[in-house]
Order: structure tokens, then C-alpha cells, then sequence
């Protein structure tokens, strides 16, 4: 599985795609924008091309990482698109966090022109796609996910098969939905200590040693107490993501009180101007007077 396709070279796609090409894999990029292909092309060993269906011409995988369902129906679909013009037998990788449905769509698609797709999200944000250590939670066929494994375990930290199509992406929901209330619960937390006149960071590595740690109190606590939210996943990305949340559960029978709570809560961030602050400003939120 050594001729790649990388469509998407967002801030997550450009340095996965990276690590691939500094592997030694033959990697066609390809983005709406063409001046980013051109300066990944640059920066890494592979070839920047002008249409999808050329960067897909003879790969053995193609791999996607756009924005959100209808970026997936316009890069996937139509007689321009990956399925149209990827080799028979390739396996087809997205990337991106979407809904089940289209998941389920797109394998489908893929399966009808013989070809193999797996949804699969991945949990990490810019610095782990960076540092290659991302979580990749995905839903297809066993014989395809372990065609691909040894390539996508170049950017992995963990990689996990939970299911068939569409598995993947609603592994992805669980996550969200998880982390939506665990920096809820911090920002609260930290308000709390400051409001209380105590250190806050001193509270915290208390606390961190005990029954309240969490990957975003060791990661984020800091530069929440500081007030500073440029460090990775962004505020409307999330609402996306709870969005695709709060629609699955309408669908399946779920009830997400907490997870509809802090959607809403992410919404007074934005009306604050933080549209591209990172999910941790929740703690502005409170401050604010």
C-alpha cells in the first residue's frame, strides 16, 4: 500500500499527509485550494495535482480529511470525484468527523464500484496530528482496515476496528460528548478556585494526582488559568461536532442534557468573538461579568 492520495490539507490533513511522505510513500495531494498543495508539495517529498481525479489515478489508498458532509458528497461523489476515478480495490479512508448516514452512503458507494471504505475520525486535534500520535476510531470491513493499518499507524497512537461503516464516526460522537462535559466541569472548577481567592494552579496539581484528572486537566488546565485559548480544536469545529451529537441521539433515542447544555454554551463563546478559540475557552465563559 505505497501509492497514496491525500485529499484535505486543513491544519490536520497537511501534517498527516507529512508523515506519510516522510515514511517514503509515494503521496499525490490534492486541496480545494491549490496554493496549500503547492506548499506542502514544498515542504514534503510528493506531488501536488491540479484534480482529484488525478491524485487518485493508481492509489492503493486514498485518504480524506475535509470539513463536513457536504465537503464528503462533493470530494467523493459525482463523475469528478474520488469513487469515479480511484483504481478498483483501493481503499477508501475519511478522515474527517461527519455523520453515521454518510459514512453508511459512502461505503455503499464505494462497495458498488468495488472499492473499500472506512470512516474513520480521529480524536488528538492539531498537536497530535502534528506529533503523529492521534486516536483513529474506525468503521468498515476487517480485510480493509488491515490493509491500511501499517499506514495509518504512521500518524496513531491508537487504532481501533468498532464496527462496520459508520462505526468510526459515531465512536467519534461518543468523544465529543465525553469531552464537551469533562472542560465544562473544569472551567467550572477553576472558576470556582478563583472566585474561592485560592492559587487555582496549585489546586490543580493537587487534584490532578487524584479521582479528578483528566487528559484535559493535565493538558489544558494551565493555559485556561492564564487565559490564553489558541491551542488547538476550535470552537465551531465543536459545535459541528455536537451538532452531529445532538442529531444522532434524536435519531437513536439517546438524551445528551449535559451535551445540549454546553452546545448551547459553546454558542455564547462564539457570540463573544471566539469562533477560533480552542474548546477550553468555556472558562471565559464564566469569567466573564
Amino acid at each position: 500500500m505505497k501509492n497514496i492520495a491525500f485529499i484535505g490539507l486543513g491544519v490536520m490533513g497537511y501534517p498527516m499527509a507529512g508523515h506519510l511522505a516522510n515514511a517514503g510513500l509515494t503521496v499525490n495531494v490534492w486541496n480545494r485550494s491549490p496554493e496549500k498543495a503547492s506548499q506542502w508539495a514544498n515542504d514534503y517529498d510528493g506531488e501536488a495535482c491540479i484534480t482529484i481525479a488525478d491524485a487518485v489515478h493508481g492509489a492503493d489508498v486514498v485518504l480524506t480529511c475535509v470539513g463536513a458532509d457536504p465537503d464528503l458528497r462533493e470530494v467523493y461523489l459525482g463523475e469528478h470525484g474520488i469513487i469515479a476515478n480511484a483504481p478498483k480495490d483501493a481503499v477508501l479512508v475519511d478522515h474527517t468527523t461527519a455523520s453515521a448516514g454518510i459514512a453508511e452512503q459512502l461505503g455503499e458507494a464505494a462497495a458498488a464500484a468495488g472499492q473499500h471504505f472506512i470512516d474513520a475520525p480521529v480524536s488528538g486535534g492539531q498537536q497530535g496530528a502534528e506529533n503523529g500520535q492521534l486516536t483513529i476510531m474506525c468503521g468498515g470491513e476487517d480485510n480493509a482496515f488491515t490493509r491500511v493499518s501499517k499506514t495509518l499507524s504512521l500518524y496513531a497512537r491508537a487504532l481501533n476496528l468498532m464496527g462496520p461503516a459508520g462505526s468510526g464516526q459515531k465512536t467519534k460522537m461518543v468523544n465529543q460528548i465525553a469531552v464537551a462535559g469533562l472542560v465544562q466541569g473544569l472551567s467550572e472548577a477553576i472558576h470556582f478556585a478563583e472566585q474561592a481567592d485560592l492559587d487555582a494552579s496549585k489546586v490543580i496539581d493537587v487534584i490532578s494526582k487524584g479521582a479528578a484528572q483528566s487528559w484535559q486537566m493535565e493538558n489544558r488546565s494551565a493555559t485556561m488559568i492564564a487565559g490564553e485559548f489558541d491551542h488547538g480544536f476550535a470552537v465551531d469545529w465543536m459545535r459541528k461536532d455536537l451538532s452531529i451529537c445532538l442529531e444522532e441521539a434524536r435519531r437513536n433515542g439517546a438524551k445528551l442534557p449535559v451535551a445540549a447544555l454546553v452546545d448551547q454554551f459553546y454558542a455564547d463563546v462564539q457570540d463573544m468573538g471566539g469562533r477560533r478559540w480552542d474548546t477550553s475557552s468555556l472558562i471565559k465563559r464564566l469569567r466573564t461579568k
